[in-house]
């Protein structure tokens, strides 16, 4: 059903000709009028439309120990993006159709959905945009394209990464742009997330204010993604419950290499990432953690052998800290990841590539996450090739 509407969506956005023209007395077709008249082609010539796709064979471990492999499809989201009215008025559309397509208490739209919003171009140094849309965390972790990303470290894979609200973006220079957001805080309501935690009064605006900042030095060779964010979700006996978010991405090109690191740092009032809650039982705690905190490390290797040969190593820690624990670190779980990956790019100038890659999850816990939560060391590992590509199919 998703497809059909996105298929007529598309028609009506490509042409109205079926609607404009006149009934014919028969079935006869005039082949002297086009299909799709020229100043609609024009059109079409500023609408992408592409199939962000990843697939392959996926083979599980854990433990050391096999359990199953199958083929699956990673990745699949519908894009559509584009210009019209003299390319003062831009759009992008995306859906993921490897995601459940629950409409979101909050937002009012699928859960599938990341991207939908409409945006204007105010000057050549200005624009904003409103609808749902990229939450700009900062990091090149989170900037790639979802299909290149074999597995997220903690915080971005627990996130909701795609909210509402608006945008406004200012270019002070080709080398420094800035971008400023009001969004919607969550898609879910607050007890949906949270459960029911005493003596805290959910906010009637849950906002979340992000400011990013894009710099490029040395002709390119090294750029910045950085930001920083507040959400505001409650407030508990007149103070704010709030979560700060801060990530710095740092990328230095050479002709052969690329590297790339990622640091993040997430402190919440309420574990709006998650993973605390999700080790404590039921029986110690019923609602989210209160007073948690993240840190995490991304670094990404890329050497290109050439043109169609690429090899990346991508190494990533988190640490997971509950501040109302007695423990003098307040370590709850430290996780570390090792994706050591090989693509080929068989067609020059076409981004379509060929991958073998293997993602190794090692998972460390303190000594009141055994004796108290009951949990235990282990690992995760997944061999997986495929194909990734984002076909742009017009």
């Amino acid at each position: 059903m998703r497809i059909l509407l996105l298929i007529l969506s598309f028609s009506l956005l490509a042409s109205n000709a079926y609607s404009q023209q006149e009934k014919q007395a028969d079935s006869t077709v005039n082949h002297s009028v086009p299909l799709i008249k020229a100043n609609k082609a024009d059109l079409l010539n500023n609408i992408d439309v592409i199939f962000n796709t990843q697939m392959g064979l996926n083979n599980n471990f854990e433990d050391g120990n096999y359990t199953g492999s199958g083929f699956q499809i990673n990745q699949f989201r519908f894009e559509v993006k584009g210009r019209v009215y003299k390319d003062k008025v831009f759009f992008r559309f995306r859906d993921r159709y490897t995601r459940d397509p629950e409409t979101q208490s909050v937002d009012n739209i699928s859960h599938s959905t990341d991207l939908a919003f409409i945006g204007y171009k105010i000057s050549e140094r200005s624009s904003f945009a409103i609808g749902k849309m990229t939450a700009n965390w900062g990091g090149y972790e989170f900037d790639m394209n979802p299909i290149d990303i074999y597995q997220y470290n903690d915080i971005v894979d627990n996130s909701d990464n795609f909210l509402t609200g608006v945008q406004f973006n200012w270019k002070l220079s080709n080398n420094h742009v800035f971008s400023a957001q009001v969004l919607n805080s969550r898609t879910k309501t607050f007890t949906e997330l949270y459960e029911n935690v005493p003596d805290v009064e959910e906010a009637k605006f849950p906002a979340a204010y992000i400011g990013n900042w894009n710099g490029s030095f040395f002709d390119g060779k090294f750029k910045t993604i950085y930001s920083f964010s507040i959400f505001q979700e409650a407030t508990k006996n007149g103070k704010p419950v709030n979560m700060y978010y801060t990530a710095l991405g740092n990328q230095f090109r050479t002709k052969k290499w690329l590297f790339q690191y990622d640091f993040k740092w997430s402190v919440e009032d309420l574990d709006r990432t998650g993973v605390v809650s999700s080790l404590i039982p039921e029986t110690v705690l019923d609602h989210a953690a209160e007073n948690v905190y993240y840190i995490e490390h991304w670094l990404r290797t890329v050497y290109s052998v050439n043109e169609q040969w690429k090899i990346t190593i991508i190494g990533m820690s988190s640490t997971s800290h509950w501040k109302d624990i007695p423990e003098s670190s307040n370590k709850v779980r430290t996780a570390w990841g090792v994706i050591p990956t090989v693509e080929f790019y068989p067609i020059k100038n076409f981004n379509l590539k060929f991958y073998a890659t293997y993602v190794a999850r090692f998972y460390s816990y303190s000594d009141y996450s055994k004796t108290v939560l009951g949990q235990e060391n282990n690992n995760t590992g997944r061999i997986m090739i495929g194909v990734i590509s984002p076909l742009l199919v017009l």
